[in-house]
């Protein structure tokens, strides 16, 4: 492929920033909806979208829907690219957890790579889901742009993987609703092109 558009869909119903939001199935919003219809039209003329990867979560589904419409753009789900699931912490306020589970939200900054909520997954765990459909992705021989309406940790383990980055440190990419970020090159020798973006 020439190019992977890496996008976050956009802001969801409910406080996100408040609450741990992983494989719950939670929509978009009025303003996510909007924030990938602005964000297609931009892409429209500088990146021909020839193919989109989705999770089967509602939100990512339907920024596929909203990034090809009007295109006839193919669209292939992939539950593989589902977000992180946070077990028994999935929906609950980070507040409430750091109150009620202060041991276990301490080791999990301890350990951010490493540790499961109770019931969940690690982002180890993720990215041995994630970056084996990634690399098939890579891998198929499609030419054109492709994008992946993804998720927030299924972005960032991808974008730790391209970068070689530790999974240690993904909290350290931005990766803000509706946000676009563009990898270029090889599967073996990839460059990001840009990181994080809500503005072209």
């Amino acid at each position: 492929m020439r190019a992977a558009l890496l996008i976050r869909h956009g802001a969801v119903v409910g406080d996100a920033d408040r609450r741990f939001i992983g494989a719950t199935d939670c929509p978009m919003s009025d303003e996510g909806e909007a924030q990938i219809r602005d964000l297609a039209q931009r892409l429209s003329a500088r990146f021909p979208i020839t193919a989109i990867y989705c999770s089967d979560l509602e939100r990512s589904h339907r920024t596929a829907e909203l990034l090809a419409a009007g295109q006839k753009t193919p669209i292939h789900v992939r539950p593989a690219l589902r977000e992180i699931d946070l077990g028994e912490w999935d929906g609950a306020l980070r507040s409430a957890i750091a109150q009620f589970q202060p041991q276990e939200y301490e080791r999990r900054g301890g350990d951010i790579a490493g540790y499961r909520p109770p019931g969940g997954e690690s982002f180890s765990d993720l990215a041995a889901r994630v970056l084996p459909c990634w690399r098939a992705l890579n891998a198929n021989g499609e030419d054109g742009v492709v994008a992946v309406a993804g998720h927030c940790g299924v972005n960032r383990v991808i974008l730790c993987d391209v970068l070689g980055m530790p999974l240690a440190n993904l909290f350290r990419i931005g990766q803000r609703p509706g946000s676009l970020n563009v990898i270029e090159g090889r599967p073996d020798a990839q460059t990001v092109r840009l990181l994080d973006a809500v503005a072209l």
